[in-house]
């Protein structure tokens, strides 16, 4: 416990209690930045939200421009764990490479493109771009970027495997994610959140697509593929 002298009693905090205020901050803040935006946002909007005092939130963050950056970046951080989650769920070694890689792009869209937090950060990003160039960058390298990159190493190893057929895989994965997300993305109000029935449906035609450019021939099964790499050949059924 921390003691400050305020008045004839001492006053006392702890640092878990300023943690969940600082927390309470965050979240009141990215729900009125997502409402009203940047400009329409104020701190005493925030504090409200919060049920803290603005010199509280003054505080903490600083100025209304600060505490912008902290939002997103607090956003950023819980969005990148939903991805990176989801990407250790990628099929490695499939067995039926069409169906696990639509049940991944269906994680991949329900989990990280759907969500509320996402949602809320790519409309704020998008909106604030212009004013914050650096949060920009920031988020695509940090965000979009960084999954692409881990993608792109994914499916690398399963061209190496002779699943797919890939030259380029940063460009793969790009496309990968452009592909699943082409027909989820937010329209005009009043826009509703894609359904499991819309995800399912954008995650297969989002896979065939992708099959149809960097797909291979059908692999052997496991006895036939360990033999054609004993041998040194490719895994792949002759045509």
């Amino acid at each position: 416990m921390v003691d400050l002298q305020g008045g004839d009693a001492p006053v006392t905090f702890s640092p878990r209690g300023q943690l969940a205020k600082r927390l309470s901050i965050l979240e009141a803040a990215a729900a009125v930045f997502g409402r009203d935006g940047f400009a329409g946002a104020s701190i005493e909007l925030i504090a409200a939200e919060a049920g803290v005092s603005r010199q509280t939130v003054y505080n903490h963050h600083g100025d209304k421009e600060t505490l912008f950056v902290d939002v997103v970046k607090n956003m950023t951080g819980r969005v990148n764990a939903e991805l990176f989650a989801t990407l250790a769920t990628f099929p490695d070694r499939p067995r039926d490479l069409q169906a696990e890689l639509v049940g991944f792009a269906s994680r991949l869209a329900a989990n990280c493109m759907c969500k509320p937090d996402n949602m809320a950060l790519r409309k704020m990003i998008e909106a604030e771009g212009e004013r914050y160039p650096e949060l920009l960058t920031a988020w695509r390298e940090h965000g979009p970027g960084k999954l692409a990159c881990a993608l792109a190493a994914r499916l690398a190893n399963l061209a190496h495997a002779g699943f797919l057929h890939i030259d380029k895989p940063e460009l793969a994965a790009r496309q990968f994610m452009a592909l699943v997300f082409a027909d989820l993305q937010p329209g005009p109000p009043p826009w509703k959140p894609p359904g499991k029935a819309d995800v399912q449906s954008a995650a297969l035609d989002a896979v065939s697509t992708f099959l149809r450019a960097y797909g291979r021939p059908p692999a052997f099964g496991e006895a036939e593929r360990q033999a054609a790499s004993e041998r040194g050949e490719p895994a792949l059924r002759p045509a």
